[in-house]
């Protein structure tokens, strides 16, 4: 098999998935107009995704988030994953 067939064959499911895309965001843009999008934070998972942000939502920036507070423990517990050294 020749190289750049090879390749082709490689780059095709990435190349189909990007045309797919960019029909389906014209398909949306032509029904429903522009929209906007940015990070959005799920405070359940602690995570945050990229999807549409409805009007007047603003969304997740994360140089305005405190990262150090979240693996703290609260009031002066200790943690318990930690396992000391027999003296």
């Amino acid at each position: 098999m020749r190289v750049e067939l090879l390749a082709l064959l490689l780059l095709l499911p990435a190349i189909g998935v990007f045309i797919y895309a960019a029909i389906h965001e014209y398909r949306r843009y032509k029904s429903e107009g522009s929209a906007t999008y940015g990070l959005v934070y799920d405070e359940e998972t602690g995570t945050t995704h990229v999807t549409g942000i409805a009007e007047g939502e603003e969304s997740f920036d994360p140089s305005d988030f405190d990262y150090g507070g979240q693996d703290a423990p609260e009031d002066g517990d200790e943690d318990d994953t930690v396992q000391k050294d027999p003296p």
